[in-house]
């Protein structure tokens, strides 16, 4: 079986070079023929030497006129130059540190060669190109007059080598993989076989070749994943959960229990978790929603429903800084009297101490607490819920699929709401949350000043200085935030730490300033933020611990040093810690992107406050495996397709996967054994999870 062999009993490779392939995630020979090329480069056209241009990377065949090797003057590397002949004209191409070539390369001998062309001292050369040898008309070329795959590589290994491992493999193995999709699907979207498919992404004949075999692989791969997220939300919302019933006066009740009014995009949620509330079946819905668009108070409606039908709730934050946030701002709820009077509230969080945090249990057990707020603590083994109808998981995508199902066994089937503030594009929503219902919040509160984001470059410190030190005058807070805690002696970057000093003696002398980093102890980080809170600090110079999490309405200026160093949804993060009261805010980013990459994400922050529209250019720019990272369950097994430009694959494979579900919800038909094992041998774990959440 090629799934189990091992990489190494391919021609050319052995045990040495087997620990490579592992190094590029390639263990088996089934997965050397599913490691596909990254890029291609068209190699087909032929230029006659007398018509290279200098500058342009171009294909060309010659004769070896004559050969000479020397050492380098400055460099002492051994160099190669080969001097070839077409019959138009001649050039010159120069290897470096490769002595072996001196052997390879005979007089007389055709090439075909693919480099950049280049001029020095009025000759023309080649630095470095791919070669291959012309001997004979019926020659299959691996490196160059074709469309040429380009690999991710890792240390030791070049394309040259890759791709003839590569073919190695496919003309051995190739008859072994077995086509998974099934017939009538294939023909229904005129689909490629498998292995058409595998030898065309690797050696296609022609790009539109490359293209279907993308096609047909993408397919496959969002066809499978998506009856798995179906499989999922079928096993689930098959369960018995809980009915909440709540009347309308209540609803309302709520609804105007605030000393602001509630958007109509909130209201229109909060109607949506009542409906699903009310169902004997556990809801499972996503709610997006903005920086400062106001999810926490949606999410407290859950928690309301669930205490005036009797049980329990719990809300699950990634880090100690939100979990406090959302408990402050319950109690702060509670304490304004209405319909949340009588709530009782508890606070779960690592640095709480064991006697207190043993006492918070019993209470829990008991029902006397009505509402768990807390890190990934809420879901520790000691705890045990009295009668828990309602959870909350908040940044969904800094949580893994394991904790959300273990938050889902502390009651018998709760209903959950998933929030997150890093709005998802359409295309990973299906991909993604495939099994989950959406809620978005479009709607930012009324009475929120604007957000005003500028891009300062290093040099420009000074004047930055001067814009915090006017809104500072004006009785505003500041933030200013680094990548790093401490000075590296890798990274030249301006650490949290030294800059706290500096500005403290130096720069902002006349006013008060606060530092906080994840390094610090919770009571000290947690003294910090009071007094950020209370005014009682102008200035915080923080690390990243301020991304979630932090509500200070007079704070209306954040500078983000080596912006380039930071993720667009992080920056995006970052800035909504700003503009949270009537007054605007500005978010001045310091910055000197030396790649394009770094210089769209800075433009794109730029050009726009909508965190939808953010999303939708980070998924571009980086592509859907750097979006959540790797680690989110969904990606990592999409080796080719790509929801962000393949959504009409995406649609119609989640439709067909749709009509299979329907059509035998337990893939028993004789038919489908093929595709159950397939969920099974690709997805153990998810599936594992599903079966324990």
């Amino acid at each position: 079986m090629i799934s189990n062999t091992s990489v190494q009993y391919i021609k050319g490779v052995g045990p040495a070079k087997k620990k490579l392939f592992n190094k590029l995630g390639i263990e088996h020979i089934e997965d050397l023929l599913y490691f596909f090329p990254r890029r291609y480069e068209d190699r087909r056209t032929i230029t006659p030497i007398s018509k290279v241009q200098s500058g342009e990377w171009q294909t060309i065949t010659g004769r070896v006129l004559n050969l000479g090797a020397r050492r380098s003057y400055y460099t002492k590397k051994h160099v190669t130059e080969v001097t070839f002949d077409d019959g138009t004209g001649r050039i010159r191409c120069v290897w470096f540190n490769q002595p072996y070539l001196n052997k390879y390369f005979k007089t007389g001998k055709r090439f075909i060669l693919y480099g950049k062309i280049d001029t020095y001292k009025n000759y023309l050369q080649m630095i470095s190109p791919e070669y291959e040898e012309l001997q004979a008309d019926d020659q299959e070329h691996l490196h160059s007059n074709r469309i040429v795959p380009i690999y991710p590589l890792t240390r030791g290994m070049g394309q040259r080598y890759i791709r003839k491992v590569t073919k190695t493999c496919l003309d051995k193995y190739i008859d072994e993989v077995h086509d998974h999709l099934p017939v009538p699907i294939r023909n229904k979207y005129h689909l490629y076989n498998i292995r058409r498919s595998l030898l065309f992404i690797h050696y296609p004949e022609s790009f539109d070749d490359q293209s279907e075999a993308l096609r047909r692989i993408s397919f496959e791969e969002f066809f499978f994943y998506q009856i798995s997220i179906l499989l999922r939300r079928q096993f689930i919302v098959q369960k018995k959960g809980m009915a909440h019933q709540l009347k309308d006066a209540q609803v309302l009740g709520f609804i105007h229990s605030f000393p602001f009014i509630l958007t109509a995009a909130q209201i229109k949620v909060i109607r949506e978790i009542r409906q699903d509330m009310r169902e004997p079946k556990p809801m499972l819905r996503l709610l997006q929603g903005d920086v400062g668009s106001g999810k926490t108070i949606v999410a407290v409606f859950g928690c309301f429903n669930s205490y005036m039908n009797g049980h329990q709730s719990c809300i699950m934050a990634p880090t100690e800084i939100l979990a406090r946030q959302h408990y402050h701002n319950l109690t702060q709820m509670i304490g304004c009297g209405g319909p949340l009077t009588g709530m009782r509230v508890a606070l779960l969080v690592s640095s709480i101490k064991r006697k207190e945090r043993d006492a918070v249990y019993k209470q829990i057990e008991s029902g006397d607490i009505h509402v768990v707020i807390g890190t990934h603590a809420v879901i520790n083994e000691e705890i045990e819920f009295n009668d828990l109808s309602f959870a909350v998981i908040d940044e969904q995508h800094k949580f893994g699929v394991r904790q959300r199902a273990m938050l889902g066994e502390k009651g018998t089937n709760p209903d959950i709401l998933i929030m997150t503030a890093t709005p998802i594009p359409r295309t990973l929503c299906i991909t993604l949350y495939g099994d989950l219902d959406v809620s978005i919040i479009d709607q930012l509160p009324a009475g929120r000043g604007q957000i005003h984001t500028q891009l300062y470059s290093d040099g420009q410190n000074q004047e930055v200085y001067q814009l915090v030190k006017e809104q500072l005058q004006q009785g505003r807070q500041a933030y200013f935030v680094y990548p790093l805690v401490e000075e590296s002696e890798r990274l030249d970057l301006k650490a949290a730490e030294d800059m706290y000093q500096h500005f403290k003696s130096k720069v902002f002398q006349s006013y008060r300033v606060g530092l906080v980093h994840g390094q610090m102890k919770s009571q000290d980080t947690q003294s910090v933020m009071r007094d950020y809170k209370e005014g009682k600090i102008d200035m915080l110079v923080a690390t990243t611990v301020l991304e979630v999490g932090i509500d200070v309405p007079n704070a209306t200026v954040m500078v983000i040093e080596h912006a380039e160093r930071f993720g667009l949804a992080q920056l995006h993060q970052l800035r909504g810690r700003i503009g949270r009261g009537i007054h605007d805010g500005y978010c001045l980013l310091i910055g000197d992107p030396n790649n394009a990459e770094g210089t769209k994400r800075l433009q794109a922050i730029v050009s726009t406050t909508n965190g939808f529209e953010i999303a939708r250019q980070d998924l571009l720019i980086r592509g859907p495996g750097c979006f959540f990272g790797r680690h989110q369950h969904g990606l990592s097994e999409l080796r080719v397709a790509n929801p962000a430009t393949q959504l009409d694959v995406l649609e119609t494979a989640r439709k067909e996967a749709k009509q299979l579900i329907e059509d035998d919800p337990t893939l028993s038909q004789q038919d489908h054994q093929d595709i159950n094992h397939v969920i099974h041998q690709r997805y153990p774990t998810f599936l594992a999870n599903i079966q324990a959440g």
